[in-house]
């Protein structure tokens, strides 16, 4: 795995949109879902803002040298902070933000490799608590995070007005 930086986000952008489109396949019940030009300039201004405030971005890339995988990670050193009201946590909580391994590479290794070389990172820097977020109906990426020792802690649960709006709410 490699460091990746600011100067590599758009290279970033044709993968985060097949996770946006992953998630639109995972959850069509939580439509009504932006479009594509939006997600990216959301996520992107989004990833800005998490290395600014020292974060991090991982890549893998292929024998050709094609990105094939990446983890961008964000970390609050704020107290408080969302947790620590509640749990003992460190000075600093990483927040595992993306993690994206090319469909054609899910299940080869690339994602618990990738995860690897995040924890190498994070012990670089001290840091022991992670959060990470998984649209709920995405059961292989929890089973992955779960692989790794993490659990359930939050729901975060949603009632949009566009959903409502529509009538395409889950609860009616």
């Amino acid at each position: 795995m490699i460091a990746l930086g600011l100067d590599d986000l758009d290279d970033l952008e044709p993968l985060w949109l097949q996770l946006h489109a992953h998630h639109q396949a995972v959850a069509p019940h939580l439509a009504p879902y932006v479009d594509d030009a939006t997600s990216w300039g959301e996520r992107r201004a989004h990833y800005v803002d998490a290395l600014s405030r020292g974060g991090f971005l991982l890549g893998g890339r292929d024998a050709d040298g094609r990105l094939v995988a990446y983890a961008l990670v964000g970390i609050t050193s704020e107290r408080p902070n969302a947790w620590s009201d509640t749990w003992e946590v460190g000075d600093a909580i990483a927040e595992l933000e993306t993690l994206l391994v090319l469909p054609e590479l899910r299940g080869s290794g690339v994602g618990t490799r990738l995860l690897d070389a995040v924890d190498a990172e994070l012990d670089q820097r001290g840091i022991e608590d992670m959060l990470i977020g998984a649209v709920a109906s995405n059961g292989d990426a929890i089973r992955l995070y779960e692989r790794r020792g993490f659990v359930p802690a939050w729901v975060y649960m949603t009632r949009f007005g566009a959903r409502v709006r529509r009538g395409t709410s889950p609860s009616g």
